[in-house]
């Protein structure tokens, strides 16, 4: 089945960083962008991040100079590097490509 794994997920420090990984079990982000989104209770997921096939990168105006998505596509692996995380970066993180999700992740950033 192919599917898409996220990991890397935990609780933080205002200030700290972390280190979210993706990867793809089925080739799905050969040739395709890929994105991070997030979502909060009673909030709609949004786009955090993503990547194109490229290497071009767009982001959330609320993560920009703070936030790093890369791709190892030799690995099928993307990450998203956050820094200098923010309590309202609190939430649970998604992975997606194709129109293929990942289960989440949850990041809490406590102050």
């Amino acid at each position: 089945q192919v599917r898409l794994v996220e990991w890397g997920g935990g609780s933080m420090r205002a200030g700290e960083s972390l280190r979210l990984s993706c990867a793809d079990s089925g080739q799905i982000f050969s040739g395709k962008t890929v994105a991070w989104y997030r979502q909060v209770p009673g909030e709609q997921r949004g786009l955090v991040a993503q990547i194109s096939s490229s290497g071009t990168t767009t982001y959330a105006d609320s993560v920009k100079g703070r936030f790093t998505i890369s791709r190892d596509d030799a690995r099928n692996t993307v990450h998203l590097q956050m820094d200098s995380l923010k309590p309202e970066d609190t939430a649970v993180y998604y992975c997606m490509s194709a129109g293929i999700w990942g289960q989440g992740t949850q990041v809490t950033v406590s102050s």
